[in-house]
Order: structure tokens, then C-alpha cells, then sequence
């Protein structure tokens, strides 16, 4: 059987409330409102096992009916739960506001329990750990646990990536011993919090992340696209021109579609167009996970926005 990937961090209950009008504040705004399975973690195991890719999910459910609908998502999706816990209380829920045009207005965090991913933990869950291809965890995850899952990586060789989430959590891997990290990826907001403040340009905080050990630092840029810098090398791409219904998701896609194209030994530059094409597909939907195309049909697609 393939080695998975495993992916750890958020799974939550996202209630997303999308606005019809532009967004007034202090009063009532007409809104429509869609409930799906989310958190950072989950979106991309999820659309890693819809894109055929085997994959293990450790993170934390409620015990309560949310809990028992967001593992049964997982499992349809074919995501597996071996390292997973169930906690006593609520599930995790992430509320977002969006404007009218699917930007975020603002978003709440409520019930998250991500404190219970401990390195005590995952300590218990090495075996299973041992199988991974990639390890894959967000920051909403301890500081404590990701550098234990860095030390793992640096002792067995099985690349490590860290998605900083948002730059709250971002900001606690500031001043970290990032050293052996194979890729970290932050959008144009949460890279100066995972710096110092000498590094006041972004070619700075790019240059001061590798002058840490991290192998590849992969910014990303929202409409203007992305950068995979490395200390020999960077590559720049355009994101594809597209109408965006919803933004939820769409970093984490980026991630998804990058991930696929290493296991099927896809050069950097052919993962970050499978990448953007993953992407620009979440965009135009509602939600953060593209259900409507397989492995193949992904593949195929990369043509349609990157026609060379």
C-alpha cells in the first residue's frame, strides 16, 4: 500500500454566512448561510482522499452530534482517523462572514481543543507516524508538537511541512528553531509575524526563513499567485484569472494539489500549476473542498489555466 500522508491539526465545523449585499457594519445584513467539514488540516486530507491520495488525519472531535457528522465526512471521504481523539464537549466550529464578492470579512474560532495534539500524544502515534510519505501539520497545533514532529522528521527523513494557518497561530513559530523543515507556506500577511523585525522586506523575511534551515518557503500571494523560494533557486507563478465565489479554502487547496503532485514525483514547478489549478477550481465554489473532479480530471485541467 502507498505511504500516506498524514495530516494533523484543526477539523471544525465550518458555518460559512455568505452576504448578499456589501457588508454593513452595526446592522442586519441579508446573508445565506451553507454548513460543511473544515479546519486546515481536514481540507486538505479531505481533498487529498477525494484526489485518490491515502491519507491519515490526527486531530480532535467533540463528542457530541458534530462530532459524529465531521468523522463520518471523513470516512466517506475515504480519510483515515487512526490517530485521532475524541474529546469530551463541543466539536471545533469556525464561523466565517463573507462580503459579497466571497473576500472574509471576519471569522470566529469557538470549542477548538487543538491544545489535546500533544508530543505525549503523538509520541504514542510513532508507528504510525513511521509510515508517512509527508507530515503535514497547521498551526493551530502547540508549538510543543511541532517541534516534536520537526525533531521526528529530522531524525527519520520524512519531509515535515508546517501551513501557518492564519497569523494568530503563525506568530508563535517566531524566534522557533525552524532548522530541518522541509517547506513552510504563508501568504503575504503571515510571513513578517514568522520573523524578525529586521527582516522588513519580504526578500529579508524569505532569506532570514532559509538562513534558518528551512528547505523551501512558499509564499503565497492571493491574485498576484506564488513564490517557491529555496537558498538556490525560485519559482514564480501567476494565479489564474477566475470569478471567486467563495475564498474559503482556497490556501489550503494550494497545498492539497502541491502534495499530490510530489507523490506522483511531479517537478516544483508542474505541483505549484497543479497547485494554482486546484485553487482557482475551490474558488469558484461554494466551500473549501472541490468534490466535482478526480485525480484525472485535475490533471487534465492544468492545461485549461496554464496553456503553454
Amino acid at each position: 500500500m502507498p505511504k500516506p500522508i498524514i495530516c494533523i491539526g484543526a477539523t471544525l465545523v465550518d458555518e460559512l454566512f455568505h452576504a448578499r449585499n456589501s457588508i454593513l457594519p452595526a446592522t442586519t445584513n441579508e446573508a445565506l448561510v451553507t454548513k460543511t467539514a473544515g479546519g486546515v488540516a481536514h481540507n486538505i486530507a479531505q481533498q487529498l482522499a477525494i484526489l485518490e491520495v491515502h491519507v491519515q488525519l490526527i486531530s480532535v472531535f467533540g463528542n457530541d452530534s458534530d462530532g459524529d457528522w465531521l468523522k463520518g465526512a471523513c470516512r466517506r471521504s475515504g480519510v483515515k482517523l487512526d490517530g485521532s481523539i475524541t474529546c469530551e464537549g463541543l466539536s471545533g466550529k469556525y464561523t466565517g462572514i463573507l462580503d459579497h464578492d466571497g473576500s472574509l470579512y471576519t471569522a470566529f474560532l469557538t470549542n477548538a481543543a487543538f491544545n489535546l495534539i500533544t508530543p505525549d500524544h503523538l509520541e504514542k502515534q510513532t508507528n504510525l507516524l513511521m509510515t508517512a510519505s509527508f507530515i503535514m501539520a497547521d498551526a493551530n497545533t502547540s508549538l510543543e508538537s511541532m517541534l516534536w514532529l520537526l525533531a521526528f522528521s529530522n531524525k527519520t527523513g520524512i519531509p515535515f511541512i508546517i501551513e501557518p494557518a492564519s497569523v494568530p497561530p503563525a506568530m508563535k513559530l517566531k524566534g522557533a528553531d525552524l532548522n530541518g523543515l522541509f517547506l513552510i507556506t504563508p501568504n503575504e500577511d503571515e510571513l513578517p509575524v514568522l520573523c524578525s523585525e529586521k527582516a522588513f522586506l519580504t526578500q529579508l523575511q524569505v532569506e532570514e526563513l532559509l538562513a534558518k534551515g528551512v528547505e523551501y518557503v512558499w509564499l503565497h500571494n492571493g491574485k498576484q499567485g506564488s513564490a517557491l523560494y529555496s537558498k538556490d533557486k525560485s519559482i514564480s507563478l501567476h494565479a489564474p484569472d477566475v470569478e471567486v465565489v467563495d475564498c474559503t479554502g482556497a490556501g489550503d487547496g494550494s497545498l492539497s494539489g502541491f502534495l499530490l503532485g510530489k507523490t506522483l514525483g511531479k517537478s516544483d514547478e508542474e505541483c505549484i500549476k497543479l497547485a494554482h489549478t486546484l485553487s482557482a477550481e475551490i474558488l469558484q465554489v461554494n466551500g473549501a473542498i472541490v468534490t466535482h473532479l478526480n485525480q484525472q480530471q485535475l490533471l487534465s485541467s492544468v492545461d485549461k489555466y496554464y496553456p503553454d
